[in-house]
């Protein structure tokens, strides 16, 4: 095993097959033939070769015609990717067709107009899978809007929220990334036809016409000039990845937290024989969550690589392009993969509104010491009002008695606190503040984003 990603055993649980198979070498050679296609007929079209031969170009571009084996010792000789292609495509020409095979282009308009096709691929499956995961978490985020559960911060239990406005911060996170993605397509989805140093002077006063029409056919955009040295659009799409691959790993952390034995509020579903230990019976461990906090951790390091690409020396770098040999496909296969795993953790989680009750009573009310300070606050100013609750505090844990007995023992507090009033200002329930209106707004969001989203939720 080389890598991870490409091991038969341990390989799907950190990519998808259909985006492996977006980038393997089949479909690799694929685009590479579909660039070459596209090129002859808008030649043809302009009358700079003969239709016949175009014709002949695109008939003959099927990968499964092309003896990889073979290519790859031309290439193990050559090292340039795209000159055992030329040599093998055009063997399957006649002579009078193949002089017009890859007719004034050079090999990086090749290999990145066949990336550009292989990235429009993989992103059209990440879009699939991310829409997949806005909805589970509007999903969870309708059904727990009013669970109510201990807030925390530090690791510690602050003051009360709702899973559903947890869910809903997730969200609202993942619908920034949906229309950051949607933003990036158009400027990422561009073609590449520069020739040598990005003149088009192979093509005398018509190489802009061919490009165009080149990118007509593919249905690419068409760039105001080369971009041989400009990969900002590829730097953009990898530090996207990266973010949404933070955002997976934030959530998928989250998660394994709440699973904790001390809190078990959430769980990943139930499968049998998922998720045990190979020595302690009673475990049921987190296991799709572990894998994504492991590739947002390697996603975070792809675009160094990729900026170290964007910066290339005069009208063709030396290195940059091997660099993202090593960062592009590997970065769509391993979002891929924290997608899928994610996306499952979500739509078949437990949640335990029992035990997030019971977390919060644990603590004798002392979760409750900011809604009783602010209760009293209108009588007692603020200041005297922290002071004489976080007294009442101190003394509950002390004492080893709830914060209510310690509040209604507290002689200075009796003016202010009768037990009924107590008992409504204690009541997490009704300390959420405006997070049921949050959460109704992140939806709304997703229903005007045309995101369907099922009435019972998750």
């Amino acid at each position: 095993m080389v890598s991870v990603l490409d091991s038969a055993y341990l390989g799907d649980g950190f990519g998808t097959a259909a985006m492996r198979a977006v980038f393997s070498d089949r479909a690799r050679l694929d685009g590479w033939l579909q660039a070459e296609a596209a090129l002859a007929r808008a030649q043809a079209g302009l009358g700079m070769i003969p239709a016949d031969a175009a014709q002949a170009i695109a008939r003959a571009a099927r990968p499964e015609a092309l003896d990889l084996a073979a290519m790859k010792a031309d290439y193990d000789v050559s090292g340039i990717a795209i000159v055992p292609l030329v040599k093998h495509f055009g063997a399957l020409l006649e002579p009078e067709h193949r002089r017009w095979l890859h007719y004034g282009a050079t090999t990086q308009d090749i290999i990145d107009t066949g990336c550009v096709l292989q990235m429009r691929a993989g992103l059209d499956l990440i879009q699939g899978d991310l829409d997949a995961l806005c909805r589970a978490l509007a999903g969870l985020a309708r059904a727990h809007r009013d669970t109510v559960m201990a807030g925390r911060s530090f690791q510690q239990q602050a003051v009360p929220v709702t899973f559903g406005y947890k869910a809903a911060v997730w969200l609202d996170e993942a619908l920034r990334h949906r229309a950051r993605l949607v933003a990036l397509r158009p400027r990422l989805l561009v073609g590449q036809l520069g020739g040598a140093v990005g003149t088009l002077a192979t093509m005398g006063d018509q190489g802009l016409a061919v490009r165009s029409a080149m990118m007509r056919d593919l249905g690419l955009g068409e760039p105001a000039i080369t971009w041989h040295v400009a990969r900002d659009r590829w730097a953009e799409l990898v530090q996207w990845q990266a973010l949404l691959g933070a955002t997976l790993g934030k959530i998928a952390g989250e998660v394994v937290l709440l699973m904790r034995s001390e809190v078990g509020e959430v769980f990943e579903g139930a499968v049998p024989g998922r998720g045990g230990s190979s020595t302690m019976p009673q475990k049921r461990n987190p296991v799709a969550c572990p894998q994504v906090i492991a590739i947002a951790r390697r996603l975070r390091d792809l675009p160094a690589l990729q900026l170290d690409a964007m910066m290339q020396e005069h009208e063709r770098g030396a290195g940059a392009m091997p660099t993202e040999w090593l960062v592009v496909p590997d970065g769509f296969v391993l979002l891929s993969g924290a997608l899928a795993q994610m996306r499952g953790v979500l739509e078949g989680l437990e949640v335990d509104a029992a035990r997030m009750a019971a977390n919060l009573a644990e603590g004798g009310g002392l979760i409750m010491a900011e809604a009783v300070m602010m209760g009293l606050a209108p009588a007692m100013g603020r200041g005297a009002a922290k002071e004489a609750v976080e007294r009442a505090a101190k003394a509950a844990l002390a004492r080893g008695i709830p914060l209510r007995a310690a509040l209604l023992a507290d002689a200075a507090l009796a003016p202010h606190l009768d037990p009924a009033r107590l008992d409504r200002l204690l009541d997490p329930a009704g300390y959420t503040g405006s997070a049921g209106a949050m959460v109704d707004a992140v939806l709304a969001r997703t229903v005007a984003e045309g995101l369907h989203v099922a009435e019972t939720g998750a």
